[in-house]
């Protein structure tokens, strides 16, 4: 409607000049004149015609790699309500997690789970392709369209070409450093239910990388269709797969531009396979040595204990791996082991391996000890990475986070050792969360709670306590409303369990300063997405390098909500050829003890401040 007004006021515009000015006056400026239709949209050059039709034959490539493919998709709900002094905050949530058999659902039009397929409950979704859609597609609204799930990841699985859709050029633009040409999409007539809005087209290989809009509809269902903003990543060399979306429908029946629900998906796991480990007794032929390996040392009974509590582990770490649950190794994760281990420096106790500590790539807030590995799940690490009020990283919830894993290891929480023999650990992918049990029991949990307020009074870590406090009482402000968010999927919650919302660190939370969103210079927690981003291909995570926004009102922190995705795009890079030779790498020495307020190295200042802590 906005563009027809603008077409018929520069007609009605063009009209009065003709009609004031003497025809000898009028010149027409020199080039081509760009042809435009009746709706006031530019025309295609015959260059972006050329891009046009590459843009299709590369998307019905990317529909080929992906039946090749049975990626985890996440989805995240919130769905909002208006609120006096924020406009709008979570009223409620809904969390799914599955695998999806792409061959199988691209090109269906019912997605509906046959009668024998099961369903029930959270866990129901991950046991069939159709019957995850099917019960995620009732969560947006999707049922009004038969393409449903599937539209947020391909523009149309099915018709994407001249014949079913139509095509206006709107400017050349960059996504991060990849040069884009966007063109407004419509669908031919009677493309009813047909994507209809912007793709983003990159020019070195002609793939789309981003695509926004929403279904083609009547005036009368067209408000039943949810929006949508879906972003792909370059994986691979001219490989461009979708990586993650975001969905927000207005409600209109409440005054104030009050959002009705908002939603964002994640899709990884497209290479799923168990890193290598690093081999410490490679066999290399060095001269001039002499062989002790008949003098190594004799295994203790507490040491065979130990090897037999670390095969438990090192079984179900790789096996959730092959899952996809678990990020492969990254560099972020020995800046977490750097701080754990500091932990154990601060308060003199030795262990005879150092920890280790792994992220969960799923999104509800959770924490695990395995053996001496801790994970921690993605969103727990998003949510707490708050800045000082210098701008400065502030590590003091990463230690109260990791403090309560420690406890678990020293302890000896354990996992069930049964997993140390591998047939305990094969069963399939889809059944792997009602297959291994890993939370510890509530008497367990208490006493780590009381050890973690043990080893935070160490005169390095007792920031923690404070900065930790506050975000729990962040948190106890949206727990009720935000339950998926607070309900494992494998480990511990910061919660006791969905009906007692009481934390295990309650301790903690007295610590911090009083709560006061009104205050700017006050930051509790974050938003999800705030401080780690992954590759879906190789699964691993990557710390952010955001600008820090500045936080001009209390609306502006939004902690533990959804936000809009938007991503730097940039084009595939190969990794680095390992060093000549092949050598082993050299054992990595325990890292010492850092200052208290000590920055992950690699992390940039996350968007938001905090004030110190009070105690």
């Amino acid at each position: 409607m906005i563009l027809r007004k603008s077409c018929m006021a520069g007609l009605a515009l063009a009209s009065i000049v003709a009609i004031s000015t003497p025809a000898h006056a009028i010149k027409l400026l020199p080039g081509k004149k760009k042809q435009t239709d009746d709706t006031g949209y530019t025309k295609p050059t015959p260059a972006q015609n050329q891009l046009i039709d590459r843009a299709i034959a590369r998307e019905a490539e990317v529909i080929k790699v992906l039946k090749e493919r049975s990626p985890l998709t996440e989805v995240y709900i919130q769905t909002m309500k208006p609120d006096p002094e924020l406009l709008q905050v979570p009223e409620s949530d809904q969390h799914f997690l599955g695998r999806i058999s792409f061959s199988k659902v691209i090109g269906d039009t019912s997605y509906q789970a046959s009668k024998s397929s099961g369903s029930g409950g959270k866990f129901g979704f991950f046991k069939n392709s159709l019957g995850y859609l099917t019960g995620l597609g009732k969560a947006l609204n999707l049922e009004f369209n038969e393409a449903g799930f599937m539209q947020m990841l391909l523009v149309d699985s099915k018709d994407f070409d001249r014949e079913h859709y139509n095509f206006f050029f709107v400017r050349n633009d960059f996504l991060g450093s990849v040069p884009t040409t966007i063109f407004d999409v419509q669908p031919a007539k009677g493309g009813y239910g047909r994507f209809f809005g912007r793709i983003w087209i990159e020019r070195r290989g002609g793939n789309i990388v981003r695509f926004n809009g929403s279904f083609n509809g009547s005036q009368a269902t067209h408000s039943e269709y949810y929006h949508f903003d879906s972003w792909r990543t370059n994986v691979q060399p001219d490989i461009w797969l979708p990586n993650s979306f975001y969905v927000e429908e207005s409600n209109p029946k409440v005054p104030g531009n009050i959002v009705k629900f908002k939603a964002t998906g994640h899709v990884w796991g497209y290479a799923l396979k168990v890193p290598e480990k690093e081999v410490e007794n490679t066999s290399v032929e060095v001269q001039g040595a002499t062989d002790v390996s008949n003098e190594a040392q004799d295994v203790s009974p507490l040491g065979a204990q130990r090897e037999w509590v670390q095969q438990a582990e090192d079984n179900v770490i790789d096996r959730l791996t092959k899952a996809g649950l678990l990020a492969a190794p990254s560099e972020f994760d020995k800046t977490l082991e750097a701080l754990a281990n500091n932990i154990l420096a601060y308060n003199q106790i030795p262990l005879s391996r150092p920890i280790r500590v792994r992220t969960l790539l799923t999104e509800p807030l959770e924490s695990l000890a395995i053996g001496n590995t801790v994970l921690l799940s993605k969103s727990l690490i998003d949510t707490t990475a708050v800045v000082t009020a210098d701008g400065a990283q502030q590590a003091g919830n990463l230690n109260a986070i990791l403090a309560f894993g420690v406890a678990h290891v020293i302890l000896g929480h354990r996992l069930d050792t049964k997993y140390a023999f591998s047939d305990r650990l094969l069963f399939p992918d889809t059944s792997a969360f009602t297959h291994i049990p890993m939370h510890h029991t509530d008497k367990d949990n208490e006493e780590a709670a009381k050890k973690t307020v043990e080893l935070l009074n160490a005169k390095e870590l007792q920031e923690a306590s404070g900065y930790f406090g506050l975000y729990l009482q962040q948190l106890a402000e949206r727990v009720k409303a935000l339950p998926d968010l607070n309900k494992p999927m494998i480990g511990d919650g910061l919660t006791k369990s969905e009906k007692d919302t009481t934390f295990w660190l309650a301790a903690i939370q007295a610590k911090g300063q009083k709560l006061d969103v009104k205050d700017l210079k006050q930051m509790a927690a974050m938003p999800l997405g705030s401080f780690l981003k992954f590759d879906p291909w190789t699964d691993q995570v990557i710390t952010l390098h955001a600008a820090q926004e500045p936080i001009l009102n209390p609306r502006d922190k939004m902690p533990f909500e959804i936000t809009p995705v938007y991503m730097r795009l940039s084009y595939y890079t190969a990794p680095a050829a390992p060093a000549a030779g092949g050598a082993t790498a050299a054992p990595q020495q325990a890292a010492p003890p850092a200052a208290q307020d000590a920055a992950p190295a690699a992390a940039p200042p996350a968007a938001g401040t905090a004030t110190p802590p009070q105690n």
